[in-house]
């Protein structure tokens, strides 16, 4: 524990000074986002004291009634006692092509679209089935920050991998960077997130071209997580068909697959329902290695009736109905899902803005020379601190987030806040504790 010498806090000392000491928390600061969601439930429950909640990425808004109401009806068509097909529900993949097509500008066929149990489930069967492709390449390269349990997904595999903090690799400065990882031949695999999650940063197009160049030539796979599709609110990608398009590496190469998340960009995050959208050139061609291990040499059959078969044996049937109506409303230009969204854009500017205000500084602050975009999360930092210190510190005021130092950032001094959970009447709350906090320690 970090001994506070001044005891006058937002929340009562003692009591969370007794449940951090109880928690079983070897470092608060170091500490997973379920553990840290678990200690702050703890802490609200003994005090009675309500905390800013910016530690778990969860929608703060309501689903679409399209959706629900889909589902409603599905069920009462008794889908429930049906098993779904393993690929998917045939009208659902048809949405999700026209989906890419509208929203990225990309052709891929209703094959190659296929539903997960959300993007986790995607990410799992993409790190399995890329890591037996070729007996050379066993490792995936992260490009950092990232989603930490990803990485948690590579360990329970078995999986190796390496990561390096883009950070200070922007624009053409990614090329020789990445290139130092691909040129050892070590690679089977990359993955990055889309605007990122926790820096926000958005990859611009010279960037993604440089990856796809790069991930051609190495001839490895690009795995772009897109849980945040659309959510770069600088531009607008709410016009389905229309430019600008949601910016993607499909762009630039045939050796891609994409997760896109119904959780965030949908609110449908209790679902359990996200896309995976391989190539069709990645869908069609076929591994030796594969062949020899499952009898199929395809690496889409592979993905869908070896890999998610095994691990689900398909998607809940109803969320699939309910994601296919809510995707065909958006691409029929009757629900503007980015319209509901943009609420995440405010809450951060003004967010950020209490946080300067009171001594805070933003450590991930500009795409290449652009300001980075107000969204989903933020990072900021505390002169003469470390995120570890910081994170246990402010659990005492009433405020939760995480450490970037589990999501493979080099900038150890900062944290991750997701705006989604703090509505706005809680932001004079958040003002005085701020305040407080850098009084007692400025």
């Amino acid at each position: 524990m970090i001994e506070i010498q001044n005891k006058n806090t937002s929340i009562d000392y003692q009591t969370v000074a007794e449940k951090i000491k109880n928690s079983g928390l070897k470092t608060v600061g170091r500490s997973s986002i379920r553990e840290i969601v678990r200690l702050v439930n703890e802490i609200e429950q003994a005090t009675g004291e309500k905390f800013i909640r910016m530690e778990m990425g969860v929608p703060g808004l309501a689903p679409p009634e399209v959706g629900t109401q889909a589902e409603i009806e599905a069920l009462k068509a008794g889908v429930a006692s049906k098993y779904p097909m393993i690929e998917g529900v045939a009208h659902l993949k048809d949405e999700i092509a026209r989906f890419v097509k509208n929203f990225l500008d990309i052709d891929v066929s209703r094959n190659s679209c296929i539903p997960t149990v959300g993007s986790m489930q995607g990410s799992f069967g993409a790190f399995l089935l890329t890591s037996l492709l070729d007996s050379k390449k066993d490792t995936i390269l992260f490009i950092d920050p990232g989603f930490p349990v990803q990485k948690q997904q590579m360990d329970v595999l078995g999986l190796k991998s390496e990561a390096f903090d883009v950070y200070n690799f922007r624009g053409e400065a990614l090329r020789e960077k990445l290139e130092s990882y691909l040129k050892k031949g070590n690679i089977s695999a990359i993955l990055y997130s889309n605007p990122n999650n926790p820096s926000w940063i958005c990859f611009t197009d010279t960037e993604l071209k440089i990856i796809a160049d790069l991930a051609k030539q190495y001839d490895v796979i690009v795995m772009e997580d897109l849980a945040y599709f659309a959510m770069d609110f600088r531009k607008d990608y709410s016009v389905p068909g229309q430019a600008p398009y949601q910016p993607t590496v499909a762009k630039y190469t045939d050796n891609w697959l994409m997760f896109i998340s119904s959780s965030k960009s949908f609110s449908y995050a209790g679902q359990r329902v996200g896309m995976m959208v391989i190539s069709d050139t990645l869908f069609s061609r076929e591994y030796r290695t594969l062949e020899a291990k499952f009898g199929n040499p395809s690496f889409g059959y592979n993905m869908i009736y070896k890999v998610l078969y095994a691990l689900s044996s398909g998607v809940s049937h109803a969320p699939q109905y309910g994601l296919a109506a809510m995707l065909k409303a958006v691409n029929d230009g009757k629900y503007d899902f980015v319209a509901e969204i943009r609420e995440y854009g405010e809450r951060a500017a003004i967010m950020k803005r209490l946080f300067t205000d009171n001594g805070f500084k933003i450590v991930y602050d500009k795409d290449e020379n652009e300001p980075l975009a107000d969204g989903f999360y933020f990072t900021f930092s505390y002169p003469g601190m470390d995120g570890v210190e910081l994170l246990e510190r402010l659990i005492y005021y009433g405020i939760s987030a995480i450490s970037l130092a589990i999501t493979g950032s080099e900038r150890v001094e900062g944290l991750r806040a997701c705006v989604s959970q703090t509505q706005r009447s809680q932001f004079e709350a958040l003002e005085q504790r701020l305040r407080l906090f850098n009084q007692n320690h400025k």
